[in-house]
């Protein structure tokens, strides 16, 4: 899979700086849609008794969403925002991905009003769907 972003790179698309960074690459992204990765490691701060738990699921999802957000502001010669979850709805987890295992979160956007964002999700870790959820995400220009 084609890597746009990886490692350090990540951070001028993004807010967050370690160890809060639970996205790890960028697979895809345009004005309506990405494709992120995570690397889950041991020493993520959402890991425990080696299982990345339910808000490191959640915070991926953001930075999923501020990553798509990010790279679209960056392309467009604009300073990256700051983003705030703002509503979780219909969020389903379906099992808790082991350290070591890669996730692949496809977000897309389905409403764009007056800086509040709806994006519908899905996380996946060996083509298995491990959550789905719709985010709204209040970006502060």
């Amino acid at each position: 899979m084609e890597v746009i972003a990886t490692g350090e790179e990540i951070l001028k698309y993004i807010p967050q700086r370690a160890p809060m960074v639970m996205v790890s690459d960028l697979h895809h992204a345009d004005e309506k849609s990405a494709l992120t990765g995570l690397r889950i490691e041991d020493q993520n701060l959402f890991v425990d008794h080696s299982l990345f738990t339910e808000p490191g699921i959640v915070e991926h999802i953001a930075q999923s969403i501020a990553l798509q957000a990010g790279y679209g502001f960056i392309k467009a010669g604009k300073n990256v925002p700051v983003g705030y979850i703002a509503a979780v709805k219909n969020l389903t987890i379906n099992y808790l991905p082991e350290v070591n295992q890669e996730l692949t979160t496809r977000v897309e956007v389905i409403n764009n009003v007056m800086n509040v964002v709806l994006v519908s999700a899905e996380v996946k870790c060996h083509d298995q769907q491990v959550a789905t959820c719709e985010m709204r995400v209040f970006i502060k220009e």
